[in-house]
């Protein structure tokens, strides 16, 4: 495939490094040529430099033939009239915005064809907002995906000592949960991925995914590690875009305070929040945190721009007594490093963005794609087309379907059902299957399975 990439930033560079190791032709376009050197010295991909919006940078692009458009500079303008021009002047196919500002994103008549022709609009802050969201309801989860609209979740969580499987074999499982049908669907042990097997034993601050139906995930998670009290009181450093959507999405059901330095920020977030508290301060001022009893918090979440004062803010926060913290890491090198030590969780936006923008750059028909342990596997969502003549995985059994190489399929949700895979379970036309690719050289392969032959038509 023949992709345009506008934006050699942490999203658009992120997303080049994904699609260039599967073969396809990328070409990535930026007004910053240090940072272009940078990418082009790394991957195989082409660079532009200019701006993204311009017809003739776009021509030197080669837009003139190219498949799809996935503009993520920062500047929702730029973005969209970059897609505009693609539309207008090169008939591209498929054109991606990231739009970030929200008085575009509640005027859901602006993107169409007739006005401003963007097929698919990302928006950074409200994916990580969802991601962050789902964390809340399960305390101890690393990682929480939805699949089928919420009817499957897969679930990432660190197996503690003390938990009734650690130590046990996954083939256990349904001795120990007769009535739960769940599977694991990746295990990772000291960075090293591990295909899980029925005699794979679960060992001690392993990282455990698991998929089940949704209300089958807190049961699960009891299996692996000590049940976690609910969380009530939220604590939020930074009151910008993702900060002030959290809120308004958990203020409902949770105590929540906002810490934010701006005063101006401040009054409009105490104008426009129902129940949330704010607060006008640092959040790494040690009298404010004590003041406002830090140590009774349930979790401390440092969401602000700057990667230095989250990860300050939440040490502090932790020491503190806050009982678990989350970080926001713009920088993906600061992930790996602060995670799991006194900071719970390290959220990278860069890596919750990219599975949105692949979603729509795999073939055959892929629901939804997600990255596993920041980029390490992917999750993948693909519907089930045709019949036993053109399909590959249609009418057939799972024990009967040559999967790549480190690929297991963890789930079918079929209509409102979620079927747990094993050997024997069919493959339905319309069936949503749920699969795990640990080795992302194989991802094409993936995509072949669920790509309908001529046959069909």
């Amino acid at each position: 495939m023949k992709i345009i990439i506008l934006g050699a930033g942490q999203v658009g560079g992120t997303l080049a490094e994904h699609l260039a190791s599967e073969a396809n032709d990328i070409t990535v376009v930026d007004t910053d040529g240090d940072r272009l050197r940078a990418l082009s010295d790394r991957l195989d991909i082409r660079t532009v430099q200019g701006k993204g919006s311009f017809p003739t940078v776009l021509r030197q692009a080669g837009a003139d033939d190219a498949d799809m458009l996935v503009a993520v500079t920062n500047s929702d303008e730029v973005n969209m009239i970059a897609c505009q021009v693609a539309y207008t002047l090169f008939h591209t196919p498929t054109r991606i915005a990231r739009v970030r500002e929200a008085a575009y994103l509640t005027r859901e008549a602006l993107f169409d064809n007739e006005a401003i022709p963007v097929d698919v609009l990302i928006s950074p802050e409200q994916v990580v907002t969802n991601y962050i969201k789902r964390l809340i309801e399960y305390p101890g989860a690393l990682q929480v995906i939805d699949f089928a609209e919420g009817k499957a979740q897969l679930v990432g969580v660190k197996a503690y000592y003390g938990g009734p499987l650690v130590g046990q074999q996954l083939k256990q499982i349904r001795q120990h949960m007769p009535k739960v049908d769940t599977r694991v669907a990746a295990i990772f042990r000291r960075d090293r991925a591990i295909m899980p097997q029925g005699d794979t034993v679960i060992e001690a601050d392993d990282e455990v995914f698991f998929i089940a139906a949704k209300a089958d995930i807190r049961a699960v998670m009891s299996e692996m590690r000590r049940v976690e009290n609910e969380y009530k009181r939220v604590v939020i450093a930074g009151g910008g875009h993702i900060g002030e959507r959290l809120a308004e999405a958990i203020e409902s059901r949770y105590q929540v305070k906002i810490i934010e330095m701006n005063p101006a920020r401040c009054r409009y977030l105490s104008e426009n929040l129902e129940s949330t508290i704010v607060l006008q301060g640092s959040s790494s001022d040690r009298d404010l945190l004590v003041e406002e009893n830090i140590k009774d918090a349930d979790i401390f979440l440092a969401l602000t721009n700057d990667d230095e004062a989250n990860i300050m803010s939440s040490l502090l926060a932790k020491r503190l007594g806050a009982r678990k913290v989350m970080t926001l890491i713009n920088n993906p090198a600061y992930v790996d490093l602060i995670q799991g030590g006194e900071i719970d969780i390290a959220i990278s936006p860069q890596l919750a963005t990219i599975g949105s923008l692949l979603t729509h750059v795999r073939r055959g028909d892929i629901e939804s794609v997600h990255s596993l342990r920041r980029g390490a596997a992917e999750a993948i969502e693909a519907i089930a087309h045709g019949d036993a003549r053109s399909s590959k995985v249609v009418d057939k059994a799972i024990k009967d379907i040559s999967l790549p190489p480190g690929t297991t399929i963890g789930a079918i949700i079929r209509d409102e059902e979620v079927l747990i895979a094993h050997d024997v379970t069919v493959i339905e036309s319309g069936d949503h299957v749920i699969l795990f690719v640990m080795d992302k050289k194989h991802i094409r392969d993936v995509e072949r399975l669920f790509q309908v032959g001529l046959t069909f038509f």
